[in-house]
């Protein structure tokens, strides 16, 4: 990965804009985020490759999502019962 990519990695503080969510409501944002992050880590690991580019991901929607949002998915995801697809 590029220094420059990293190092806006690393002095990342909250979501930036995204044009595909241009409303207020911010909820379908964090929910893709948080599927984002999880595609990205399932395609990286079977790849045997670093997941170090989906902390991206991590972070938007760590800085989006309620606390209680994330660990219903995370809980529903170790259930086999999570709506979303990954």
């Amino acid at each position: 990965m590029s220094d420059a990519v990293q190092e806006k990695i690393k002095n990342y503080r909250t979501a930036p804009f995204d044009a595909r969510f241009p409303n207020t409501n911010q909820t379908r944002n964090c929910f893709q985020n948080y599927l984002d992050f999880h595609r990205c880590n399932k395609v990286l690991s079977a790849k045997d490759q670093d997941t170090t580019p989906c902390d991206w991901y991590r972070r938007v929607y760590k800085s989006l999502c309620p606390i209680s949002w994330v660990q219903k998915w995370d809980d529903q995801i170790e259930a086999g019962s999570f709506p979303g697809k990954i």
